[in-house]
């Protein structure tokens, strides 16, 4: 079986950015349009454990539903939710802008997430993403990920339990971005002095 075909019980990083460069999300509405989008297309297939939607790319982390699970439309085509997502994403911006061909790079990219450690350094570096491209200086109040999902008692489509539960409890899912955060930021304020 081809790698990059998606399968019934698997997690994935998948990502795409925009092409030749433009953005994807062109002013702040279009955020939680492509994240409706994603509740109708995706999460009938797949459970969300994050995600990060930046100007001109995004992430989502998940794991494919099983098979007896999924609906029976989409058990052997289950690249098709995601097709169908950016292609309704896509014909939106384009009408709503007038503009014409590709928004996104040709193919969606994802890699399969092969144990629970790479799991949890993958959620760590979705919701840290708005620091890493300097997109935000703080990524606990950006906007367009799904770490303030966790901190909220509301009703949301992404899977907390779960989540949670990989990094033990609340406390230690906000320690271990913090930590890690500050490690990003070390990173960066060392550049800027030896740059100085």
């Amino acid at each position: 079986m081809e790698k990059d075909v998606f399968e019934a019980g698997q997690y994935y990083h998948v990502y795409n950015r925009g092409n030749n460069s433009e953005n994807l999300f062109i002013e702040e509405k279009n955020y939680n349009y492509f994240l409706e989008k994603v509740k109708k297309y995706v999460l009938p297939i797949a459970d969300v454990y994050a995600y990060c939607l930046l100007k001109n790319h995004f992430h989502i982390v998940l794991r494919i539903k099983n098979t007896t699970d999924l609906p029976e439309k989409f058990k052997e085509k289950i690249h098709l939710p995601f097709s169908n997502l950016f292609n309704s994403y896509s014909k939106s911006i384009n009408k709503a802008y007038s503009r014409t061909g590709s928004l996104f790079q040709e193919h969606l990219q994802r890699n399969r997430i092969e144990n629970e450690e790479y799991l949890k350094q993958l959620i760590l570096y979705v919701h840290l993403n708005p620091v890493k491209h300097k997109f935000s200086k703080d990524f606990q109040s950006y906007r367009h990920s799904s770490y303030r999902s966790y901190l909220s008692d509301r009703e949301r489509s992404i899977d907390r339990r779960f989540v949670v539960g990989l990094f033990g409890d609340l406390e230690n899912f906000i320690f271990c971005h913090d930590e890690r955060g500050l490690i990003y930021e070390g990173i960066i304020n060392e550049i800027n002095v030896q740059d100085e």
